[in-house]
């Protein structure tokens, strides 16, 4: 029997980047859970099928919405349809991010460009001001009930870095000091703000089939747990914070990364 903590039946959660890889691992795991789960993706592509699939096996309400979350009009007209259709949201889970392998600026001796002045932006949009939007629009609706869980979902690149991550690694930090700065500015309101620190969760919808071998392979020889990450791990840690269970927890990001990070 589960403990009592970690029930979360009737909650409304709110997922960003939802329709594949972590996004997607949280969503079912908080649906298998009992909340009702309200997930965002840019396109239909993945995210149509992937909210049949989990409202078919866990027996819950699971609908797609469809917002540019990195803009912050469709980010409120994502949060009024929501609140419209459930009547409220009780968990935002900040699951969105990209990457791209590039330096900063050339590096002397390589023939690998710089980012452009459109991949630097869009690595700071969809890693940080998803999560800054969502969670400010989402703000007012939790403040005034006085109840809301916020888990952003950082990366392990945070406690060490990398070459041709620079622009991710930056924002994942920033997203991180974000997740302290504003947990203690809610904490007076019962509003908890959490991250999740990922490390290897590779994704066969995301990446196919050979990159994914090609990352298991990886992982034997650089997480010292000596695997990838199964993304329903990430959705069991999901369910810590989203339950009462963590609601002496604010403001911390948990690395989940095999040993990644150390």
């Amino acid at each position: 029997m589960m403990p009592a903590e970690y029930n979360i039946e009737g909650k409304v959660v709110f997922i960003t980047g939802a329709g594949r890889g972590i996004g997607k691992g949280i969503a079912q795991v908080l649906a298998e859970a009992g909340a009702d789960v309200a997930l965002n993706a840019l396109t239909p592509k993945y995210v149509n099928d992937t909210a049949a699939d989990i409202a078919a096996s866990s027996g819950r309400r699971v609908v797609p919405v469809l917002a540019d979350v990195t803009k912050w009009d469709e980010v409120q007209r994502a949060v009024d349809t929501i609140i419209s259709t459930f009547g409220r949201i009780d968990i935002l889970v900040n699951a969105l991010g990209d990457s791209i392998r590039k330096p900063l600026v050339a590096l002397p001796g390589s023939d690998v460009p710089g980012v452009s002045d459109e991949e630097l932006r869009f690595i700071i949009d969809v890693n940080l001001t998803e999560a800054l939007l969502c969670t400010r629009a989402v703000g007012p609706h939790m403040l005034a009930r006085r109840s809301g869980k916020v888990i952003n979902i950082a990366s392990w690149t945070s406690a060490s870095g990398g070459r041709e991550i620079v622009l991710y690694t930056a924002a994942k930090t920033a997203l991180a000091g974000f997740t302290r700065a504003q947990a203690l500015e809610w904490a007076p309101y019962n509003v908890h703000v959490n991250a999740i620190a990922p490390g290897m969760f590779p994704d066969v919808v995301t990446s196919g089939e050979e990159r994914v071998r090609q990352s298991i392979e990886r992982t034997k020889t650089t997480v010292p747990l000596g695997r990838p990450g199964r993304l329903r791990e990430c959705g069991l840690l999901a369910l810590y914070l989203a339950s009462s269970a963590s609601d002496y927890m604010t403001g911390q990001t948990l690395y989940l990364d095999g040993g990644l990070s150390l």
